[in-house]
């Protein structure tokens, strides 16, 4: 008898062994469970399910995309989307910038014959009042509906202390436009698309637009009066300003306009109208921000313009020699009531010179 129990022990205790195996085995799938919960991570085939038959675990990992947008903090940045590496100089030009400050409502009981589309810094207050109350000036041309929009970002380092003053300067005058993307030079692209982007959504039934930068003496009377011409059809498919034809990318790393072979291969620009101010027909904003979406945008503002045109196979109009001007000219009345654009007129000069501009007293030669 003692020696069939002996025999017996061995059995005994292989069945004690595997009974043991299987109940830490089963703790450790609980503990397992526990640890990858935590860190978002998704378990298939636990000891109650069909795949408790396989021999290996699968683990399925929770999409970073579905994990990015459940954690978006709600700063004034948006972070960016996840997307596959590009140059540092390609501008990251994404539909999902969102408004901070806008302005919805300003064409719903009128159509603007001409809208001002100001490019400028958010810190630039002064420089601001100052076109308001120059060239800016929306009763400028008697019977002419002009509505003036401001555009900015966010300022790269002072976003939020500005952000308040943005504000308050917002609800007092109603004429500021701002999304969350950072407000640097390389951005300048982004700014005019968020004016394009604008007009589409929420004034489509302007009749013509200017892209103005801040720096600039803008002659609003003299570029309705002779160029858009209020009494005439409406142009289509309409952009012109200071031309520039076969210019080619400056490839020398010292230069704000660099542009490397990896973000714009080709070795001359389509047509493109000078950055300081341009007049287009308002339908091709629609036309611009849609196709911007479709292909790859480069740093260059007024470039990437002739661009968006050639993508779109419209050209740009040629305008009489000497209404835009890329360089300072010295100011003289006569001279400038005759011009539609000049450049490097910053706000002291602008209020310095504009009475004596708007005098009717001193009159010109026709």
């Amino acid at each position: 008898m003692l020696m069939t129990k002996l025999q017996n022990l061995p059995t005994v205790v292989l069945f004690c062994s595997i009974f043991l195996f299987l109940l830490v085995a089963k703790n450790k799938w609980e503990s397992l469970e526990k640890l990858f919960s935590s860190h978002n991570i998704k378990l298939k085939g636990g000891p109650n399910s069909a795949g408790d038959r396989k021999s290996a675990t699968v683990f399925e990992w929770v999409s970073a995309v579905e994990r990015t947008k459940e954690t978006k903090p709600s700063g004034l940045i948006s972070p960016p989307p996840p997307v596959a590496k590009r140059h540092p100089l390609e501008v990251d030009y994404s539909t999902d910038y969102k408004f901070l400050l806008n302005e919805p409502k300003k064409c719903w009981e009128r159509s603007p014959f001409l809208i001002l589309l100001v490019i400028t810094e958010p810190q630039d207050f002064a420089t601001r009042q100052a076109i308001r109350q120059t060239w800016g000036n929306k009763s400028s041309v008697p019977g002419v509906s002009i509505l003036r929009l401001f555009l900015t970002g966010v300022h790269p380092k002072f976003g939020y202390p500005l952000q308040a003053l943005l504000e308050e300067e917002s609800s007092i005058h109603k004429d500021i436009l701002q999304q969350d993307f950072l407000d640097t030079y390389n951005n300048l692209t982004l700014k005019t698309l968020m004016g394009m982007e604008w007009i589409s959504k929420f004034c489509p039934n302007a009749t013509y637009v200017v892209k103005a930068d801040s720096d600039i003496f803008l002659n609003v009377n003299y570029m309705v009066s002779h160029l858009l011409q209020p009494h005439l059809p409406p142009k289509k498919n309409y952009m012109t300003g200071h031309i520039y034809r076969n210019s080619k990318p400056v490839r020398e790393k010292a230069y704000k306009w660099y542009v490397p072979r990896a973000v714009y291969p080709n070795e001359t620009y389509p047509p493109f109208c000078a950055g300081p101010g341009y007049v287009f027909s308002a339908d091709l904003a629609k036309k611009i921000y849609q196709v911007a979406k479709t292909i790859r945008v480069i740093n260059n503002e007024d470039v990437f313009m002739g661009i968006c045109l050639y993508e779109l196979g419209i050209s740009v109009t040629n305008s009489p020699g000497g209404l835009f001007n890329v360089y300072k000219v010295k100011y003289e009345k006569c001279k400038f009531s005759k011009v539609v654009v000049v450049h490097h007129y910053g706000p002291e000069e602008l209020l310095q010179i504009w009475p004596g501009f708007q005098d009717q007293n001193q009159t010109c030669k026709s």
